[in-house]
């Protein structure tokens, strides 16, 4: 086992898991807060969760904003600077939500903290593609989701403890890890832009917004981002429905909901790795397809069973798809940019996520609230059949080419070097 381990670690470049390193820190600060931020703004300000939604909904749609500037920020001057301005702005910010008294003052800070906060996530993809050639890419973000599972499973344990007897502590504690984490980065990572050519490195920031225009008219890239949101649409609801979903409709309360997403959680953390790695030999797009298809038999599983235990089936048929789909995605962005345009490609690539979580909870909420509440889940299947149409598509048109091939199989015996 140890020489395993030893063996995986030589095959990523150092500054990787510096990478890995330091998000995984930062990600156990960020979950010891976010799963109880909307009890904190139900109790300390005595408002309902329609109130709570506003606020959350507000960081979303300022965070789209914030993604696409961040994109051309990213391009325009480099991963680095954008990444500790994200850390150094997220700790300034934590600190005055827990303090701030005044629901009212929460709507501007809301706007401010979801425009500027997002800024620095494209930076974070765009570096892992830098670090990683095309072949390693899907691998390399499956060990970041692993370490991201990791830290939901430890940070709400720790930040449920904390919360018993402060929520003001949540927010300094997670305030502090982020100015850690932006030390240690500022020491130990250096930039990882691409060197540019001439005309590339003289453009004004102007040009450099203006830069999405070309985003945009890649044709198989939009094709790609649709099918991607189609599928996210019905993604979110695992996290946003289905708990108000299992309480009304299955008398389960949400302590057996996060029974679920722990199994889910649990599920990644042992196996995402060695699925990742078995993954990469094989066409992209086609396990797209597969994994959404993954994600269209658990979905609508929650529309036709009753008992506990089919639900956490369910949950884990799920997870088997976000192990196929999410490092894969990933991979399949960061290949379609261009070098000198990875910043604003990955900014576009986060509208899969970004716009579900956006308009699917209203959506959803339209459903369950006017109609059977089964019918969320079975048009949730129907959509999900759509998109892995549309990735299987993309595997019929694109699959042949260079940059969309699989990694080769290595000869028995034959290792990898960084």
């Amino acid at each position: 086992m140890i020489t395993r381990l030893n063996k995986i670690y030589y095959e990523y470049p150092k500054k990787f898991w510096i990478v890995v390193g330091v998000s995984f820190i930062d990600r156990v600060g960020g979950t010891l807060l976010f799963p109880f931020f909307s009890l904190y703004l139900t109790q300390k300000f005595n408002v309902g969760m329609t109130e709570a939604g506003l606020i959350l909904g507000i960081f979303s749609v300022f965070g789209l904003f914030g993604g696409m500037i961040g994109g051309a920020l990213t391009d325009k001057f480099g991963r680095r600077k954008l990444i500790l301005f994200g850390l150094i702005f997220s700790a300034l910010s934590t600190l005055t939500l827990g303090l701030v008294n005044d629901f009212a003052m929460l709507i501007p800070l809301a706007m401010l903290i979801g425009l500027l906060s997002d800024v620095a996530g494209p930076a974070h993809a765009a570096m892992i593609a830098d670090i990683l050639p095309e072949k390693q890419r899907a691998e390399g973000f499956g060990v970041l989701r692993v370490v991201g599972n990791l830290a939901w499973i430890i940070g709400p344990t720790i930040g449920g403890f904390v919360a018993n007897y402060s929520f003001l502590a949540l927010f300094i504690i997670d305030a502090v890890v982020s100015c850690i984490v932006a030390f240690l980065f500022y020491t130990l990572m250096p930039e990882t832009k691409p060197e540019t050519d001439e005309e590339h490195a003289s453009e004004g920031i102007l040009q450099t917004f203006k830069g999405y225009g070309q985003v945009l008219r890649d044709r198989a890239y939009i094709a790609f981002l649709i099918a991607g949101i189609l599928m996210g649409v019905v993604y979110q609801q695992m996290y946003n429905s289905l708990s108000v979903y299992l309480r009304d409709n299955h008398n389960i309360n949400p302590s057996g909901y996060g029974f679920l997403l722990t199994t889910s959680a649990i599920t990644v953390i042992f196996l995402q790795f060695w699925i990742t790695r078995n993954i990469k030999h094989r066409p992209p797009f086609l396990i797209m397809a597969i994994g959404t298809i993954f994600y269209m038999v658990g979905f609508t599983m929650f529309g036709f069973v009753s008992l506990y235990w089919l639900f956490a089936l369910a949950i884990v048929v799920i997870t088997f798809g976000e192990m196929l789909v999410v490092p894969t995605s990933q991979a399949l962005a960061a290949n379609f940019a261009p070098a000198e345009m990875r910043g604003r490609y990955m900014a576009v690539f986060g509208l899969i996520w970004m716009l579900p979580a956006t308009v699917g909870p209203s959506a959803a909420g339209y459903i369950l609230d006017n109609y059977n509440p089964n019918l969320l889940w079975y048009i949730g299947g129907v959509l999900c059949a759509l998109s892995a149409l549309a990735f299987y598509s993309l595997h019929i048109r694109l699959g042949n080419q260079k940059r969309f091939q699989p990694a080769p199989v290595e000869p028995v015996g034959e290792t990898v070097t960084a």
